[in-house]
């Protein structure tokens, strides 16, 4: 086995990539540093500088976080962390928790649209075979890219405080989409975007999209296309809102189901992960995101079906749903809501409900794109 030394990121004292068997397992070894200040939990941007150096000796972390190795990701991966520091001392020590970056299919292929490369699990599959394989402990997830199932032996038992799950328009040349003029091209990899940009702006063009956070603001900058969207909530996470040009309201733009939550799985026989990421749930997130994925698993929708879902609390304590499926193309919209209790049951059932009509006023040919 062999280690290149890696500097990603001030609070990364000692990080290294492992190889084993010609493969390289990506492993972040975070360490306090005094000299780090960040600005805010969510500053969390990660240069990395590779040298080659070996490593004398390893040593052995409580908790192995697996995640995937974009900006996002880590940012989300280094608030799990925190939070874990925060809420039990003995992982607070040095060395006590590793962050293992694992490369997954989505991220792999970038030049297709994610509809075209294996729909569900494009971006859990590679970390679920690594911690079902024992190579970490906990997994931390966007929750919109996990799949309504789970693998078996795996458990999701913790949703951390969600974002705010509106989206950004970015733009160079216009304030909002209904500025932008005939013909004007938007970048985005995401149906659900192009849909209801469509349905509302017919004139628009939509155009495949893919890449990081990053990738994408390089593109816009580079001309490639006129405007993109972007979940707010990632930008946040990322210190960058200062690139958004208008955020759009749920009524514009209804959000990706469970858009803005963070997932933590863990093995459903490791009592200890469990119990360690449990304690760091948001029950009212964890209950939205529930009612939402009922939704979504009820119509069984694939990457080629535009959905959309938003539930959360109201002022006077209720759940509101709000629900969407719709052609590609945006021609056809069908919408639905509901109001109930917020309590877990009663909300898993509006979500299964509202699917259900959904499906009913679909027909059987509506989702064969």
């Amino acid at each position: 086995m062999r280690a290149t030394s890696l500097h990603p990121h001030p609070a990364a004292a000692a990080t290294s990539i492992l190889w084993s068997g010609g493969l390289p397992v990506y492993s972040l070894r975070l360490l306090p540093s005094p000299a780090f200040k960040p600005h805010g939990r969510r500053a969390m941007v990660v240069r990395a500088a590779v040298t080659m150096e070996k490593e004398s000796k390893a040593q052995v972390a409580l908790v192995r976080i697996g995640t995937r190795g974009s900006p996002l990701a880590l940012a989300q991966a280094f608030e799990t962390r925190d939070k874990l520091m925060s809420t039990h001392p003995e992982l607070a020590e040095e060395g006590a928790i590793d962050i293992v970056i694992i490369k997954t299919t989505g991220d792999k292929i970038l030049n297709q649209p994610l509809a075209d490369i294996g729909g569900k699990g494009l971006f859990t599959k590679e970390i679920d075979e690594a911690l079902l394989e024992g190579k970490i402990d906990i997994a931390v997830h966007s929750m919109k890219d996990v799949p309504t199932y789970l693998p078996d032996g795996t458990i999701l038992p913790c949703n951390l405080p969600r974002e705010d799950v509106r989206d950004a328009f970015i733009c160079l040349t216009a304030n909002a989409l209904s500025e932008l003029p005939a013909g004007s091209i938007i970048g985005t990899a995401s149906l659900r975007r192009q849909s209801q940009i469509l349905y509302r702006y017919p004139s628009l063009k939509v155009v495949n999209f893919r890449g990081n956070v990053q990738t994408r603001l390089r593109k816009l900058n580079e001309g490639e296309v006129q405007a993109t969207l972007l979940a707010l909530a990632g930008l946040k996470r990322l210190n960058m809102t200062d690139k958004v040009t208008a955020i759009l309201s749920i009524e514009d733009m209804l959000p990706a189901i469970a858009q803005g939550a963070i997932g933590i799985a863990c093995r459903s026989n490791d009592d200890i992960m469990a119990n360690y990421i449990a304690s760091l749930n948001h029950n009212d997130t964890q209950f939205a995101v529930a009612c939402e994925r009922a939704f979504l698993e009820t119509l069984d929708g694939s990457c080629r079906t535009p959905i959309a879902g938003y539930a959360h609390r109201d002022t006077d304590g209720y759940c509101v749903l709000r629900c969407l499926v719709s052609s590609p193309d945006g021609k056809r919209v069908l919408e639905t809501s509901r109001k109930g209790l917020y309590a877990l049951d009663d909300m898993v059932a509006m979500g299964k409900d509202a699917g259900e009509e959904l499906l009913s006023r679909a027909g059987p040919s509506f989702f064969d794109w």
